[in-house]
């Protein structure tokens, strides 16, 4: 499976999360769990909480970087729950997918009254 056949179906995923538990107004992390088990239910492999070491001029820092998930090793997801949108997510997913060496990362906003309009792609070279 490549990264744009991945980032259909956690659109669609995310979609089915929102409309299940109501639309916005709940915590990320509740968000977050329950699009871990929606992408499983898909049959999807998903690392929740993924942390990938972060290397500075040949030295390991001892602060790690923590993805909200990693999905069939090939797409990062980071899931945000608020009113106040700001593209800051956007180019933090861009650094992750730099240092985690990956092409497509999703920020989806489960606090948006529509996810279509809280989804966004993020690409590195795809």
């Amino acid at each position: 499976m490549e990264e744009n056949e991945i980032s259909r179906i956690v659109l669609d995923a995310a979609i089915e999360v929102h409309r299940t538990l109501g639309g916005p107004g709940l915590l990320e992390s509740v968000y977050e769990q329950a699009l871990v088990c929606e992408l499983e239910l898909r049959g999807l492999t998903v690392e929740r909480q993924k942390i990938i070491p972060v290397v500075y001029k040949g030295q390991l820092l001892s602060n790690n970087l923590r993805l909200d998930m990693l999905v069939e090793k090939l797409v990062i997801v980071e899931c945000k729950a608020t009113t106040d949108y700001n593209s800051i997510f956007e180019a933090q997913t861009l650094t992750y997918l730099r240092l985690a060496n990956l092409k497509l990362g999703l920020v989806i906003n489960f606090g948006e009254r529509l996810i279509k309009h809280g989804y966004h792609r993020v690409a590195n070279g795809l």
